[in-house]
């Protein structure tokens, strides 16, 4: 790692000989057996981002296929979104108890019923409370995953394990629409959509056995420190407070009024009722749910911040994107999915990239990610407002190829960078924190991009100029991740400055 991504001021001098090392258990471990236990979290970790992007393209079949309500459609992106959001960081802290593995485990079996639940569906109601559960048990995966990179790699090996998982995370988000395409072309307009859910179950039974065998059970270094006394008051309140953030911003377009949004100072407000009481419970010698000495490391902060921000951007381009080639040009679910492909290969090929040159050049990494993603949103944007009809997903295709390339240095090098200070036996906590601030951040850009979006094509701009205008928007959260990455950037180079001035 660079000089200027010492770490920072803000560092609880405590913690600091934990977050660089390795679990004793697993530091006994084989490089080869680490890398299979990687390649079975990764392995999962696709299966899971790719029902979050994959259920767009399968809407239209849903609803023909199950008579589905557009609220009834809406939940069923939402409530996924909702849910995994909800469970992450009581998740994370479940893993930092129990262990990675069970927990991992434990997930994965929920994760691969509820598909099944999924695909059998044989009405909307039962399809939501499926998508549900089945959201909640991808929000128990998340956080085992970065928490087992966290434990079985350091240094470099981490950086590069990062950099494998991010690009897991760009492709899984990019090709979902492209393998939803291939599934309900295959299975048929009607039912080709329980196709998108079936598919899981193979992959989830061989990865259960897979992980069993070669995930380490080794538990985690804090799990003596952190059994007892579970924090169930700060499990309501922060639930509480993201549920009434969220909520009305994955319905936006289903509740009409401004009175929803009175929920948003509701779970502001149970947020800092939860910040009061994880002080309270430290104080008196207890285990916070978020312990208050994780959110004073800079590095960590600010790369959730970022991350939040930058989610709010990158993920709603996607979805608008996907809107206007099928309902404004006319293509098919596998058509949509194809324009989309250029994006996922870009980011494969980059994160690993990432991965491998994030300890070398740090936040600078990140910044030129962030330009080269914020570049390529425009670029889209003027595609879309010079070329007409069909060939405008072609023309896109280029720009969509630099996002993904962009993309991928953002990522896995932004998770890298902001768990470097934390301690080892945190990692599950921390890592569903920020990834709970990735999932209100692609909520938050969805709300806002969407409305501005829809708002277009309900006043007859048509869908080229809706894209155009919504695009514009997504390019602001953009550029606000890319200040706050400048800023950690500013603040490494001057506390790496003072550390030598010191020596």
């Amino acid at each position: 790692m660079s000089a200027s991504e010492n770490p920072g001021p803000g560092t609880a001098a405590a913690d600091q000989p934990e977050s660089h090392s390795v679990i004793p258990g697993i530091a006994d471990l084989s490089d080869a057996r680490k890398h299979r236990a990687l390649a079975v979290c990764l392995l999962v970790g696709f299966m899971t981002l790719l029902d979050v992007s994959i259920v767009n393209v399968a809407l239209p079949s849903m609803q023909k296929g199950l008579n589905a309500s557009p609220a009834d459609l809406s939940w069923v992106v939402s409530g996924y979104a909702l849910t995994f959001g909800l469970i992450l960081v009581p998740a994370g802290v479940f893993g930092d108890m129990v262990g990675r593995r069970t927990a991992f485990l434990v997930g994965l079996a929920a994760f691969t019923v509820a598909s099944g639940l999924c695909g059998i569906a044989a009405n909307a109601t039962f399809l939501v409370i499926a998508r549900l559960i089945q959201g909640l048990a991808s929000g128990i995966l998340g956080p085992q995953i970065s928490g087992l990179i966290q434990e079985m790699f350091s240094g470099d090996a981490r950086a590069r394990a990062f950099g494998y998982f991010g690009a897991t995370v760009g492709l899984a988000t990019a090709v979902g629409p492209l393998v939803g395409g291939l599934l309900i072309a295959a299975g048929g307009e009607e039912h080709g959509w329980r196709w998108v859910f079936f598919v899981n179950l193979p992959i989830g039974v061989v990865a259960f056995a897979l992980a069993l065998r070669l995930i380490p059970g080794c538990v985690g270094a804090g799990v003596a420190r952190t059994r007892g006394r579970v924090d169930w008051l700060g499990v309501v309140l922060l639930g509480g407070a993201v549920v009434a953030i969220m909520l009305p911003l994955v319905q936006e377009q289903q509740w009409t009024g401004r009175g929803k949004w009175w929920l948003v100072v509701l779970g502001v407000l149970l947020l800092g009722a939860f910040a009061a009481w994880e002080r309270r419970v430290a104080a008196e010698g207890h285990t916070p749910l978020v312990p208050p000495t994780l959110l004073r490391i800079r590095s960590y902060t600010r790369g959730a911040t970022l991350g939040l921000l930058y989610f709010a951007g990158f993920t709603t381009i996607f979805f608008i994107f996907t809107l206007y080639l099928q309902n404004g040009l006319d293509y098919s679910a596998l058509e949509a999915g194809l324009a989309t492909t250029p994006f996922a290969l870009g980011s494969a090929v980059s994160a690993t990239l990432g991965g491998r040159l994030v300890g070398k050049h740090g936040r600078a990494l990140v910044i030129l990610g962030i330009v080269l993603v914020t570049v390529a949103t425009g670029a889209t944007i003027l595609v879309v407002h010079w070329v007409h009809g069909r060939g405008a997903g072609v023309a896109a295709s280029l720009p969509l190829l630099v996002a993904g390339v962009g993309s991928g240095l953002v990522i896995a090098p932004n998770l890298a960078l902001s768990l470097s200070e934390v301690p080892v036996v945190r990692a599950g906590t921390a890592g569903g924190v920020m990834q709970t601030g990735q999932r209100l951040g692609s909520a938050l850009g969805i709300a806002c991009v969407g409305a501005v979006f829809f708002s277009r094509v309900s006043h007859g701009k048509g869908f080229a100029n809706a894209f155009q205008a919504g695009g514009v928007v997504a390019i602001c959260f953009e550029a606000a991740a890319l200040l706050v990455g400048i800023i950690d950037w500013r603040g490494r180079k001057a506390a790496a400055m003072v550390a030598d001035t010191g020596a």
